[in-house]
């Protein structure tokens, strides 16, 4: 089924409408306060943000109403959605961003696509990475012990965490509520603030680290506001 015939009015209709829907524009609002607070905590500045499968564009509305400065890019893979909502129409499995975002965003899009390009849309995501990366993709404990599967949508690629981190653990570090840093940015961490690393990584980290003067201050010279 194409992209046209899944993600069509109907489906929109089904869960951003009815008593079916995912998220709430109030949801994803607070979500989104959530990942620009934490970028504030980490020193990333939120100067260009992507979002891929924008959807109603709830994320998008939240930085106008709140971060009007941000540079922001909606894209989706529906026609639907993109005519509706105005995004770009762009499949991040087959469309690699010419620039960097210091913030990327990709709620619900990586389970709809077949293992080579989940692996294909992983790499374009690094690409487009400068800083962070917030992910949401369902897996297979979560379609077990997660979901409602009445009212989800299931027919989706149910795959294992354990897949989805060995695919991005090449280009990101895990830090934790669905947020991954570029390991290219070298966001100081502390230990406890992310997932376990190799020595021989966070060397690598606290290396590249030492060149940007921004995330350090923003680390190490907290000010009372």
């Amino acid at each position: 089924m194409s992209a046209r015939e899944r993600f069509d009015e109907a489906y929109y209709r089904r869960h951003y409408r009815g008593p079916d829907r995912v998220h709430s524009a109030s949801q994803v609002g607070r979500l989104a306060a959530g990942v620009a607070g934490l970028a504030d905590w980490l020193g990333v500045e939120l100067r260009a943000v992507l979002e891929v499968g924008a959807g109603p564009g709830y994320w998008r509305s939240w930085f106008r109403r709140r971060r009007p400065a941000v540079r922001y890019v909606s894209t989706d893979v529906s026609p639907f959605a993109c005519e509706r909502f105005g995004h770009l129409l762009r499949d991040i499995s087959a469309w690699r961003p010419r620039g960097t975002f210091d913030l990327v965003v990709c709620q619900g899009v990586l389970q709809y696509l077949d293992d080579r390009r989940a692996a294909r849309a992983i790499a374009n995501l690094a690409a487009a990475s400068r800083g962070l990366l917030y992910l949401e993709a369902v897996t297979r404990h979560d379609l077990d012990e997660v979901l409602d599967a009445e009212r989800s949508d299931t027919a989706i690629h149910a795959r294992t965490g354990a897949w989805y981190r060995a695919a991005l653990d090449p280009h990101f570090v895990q830090v934790g509520a669905g947020l991954w840093a570029a390991r290219s940015a070298g966001i100081p961490l502390y230990e406890l603030e992310g997932a376990p690393v190799h020595s021989t990584l966070r060397r690598q980290s606290s290396a590249a680290s030492a060149g940007s003067q921004a995330a350090r201050f923003g680390r190490t010279g907290l000010q009372e506001s």
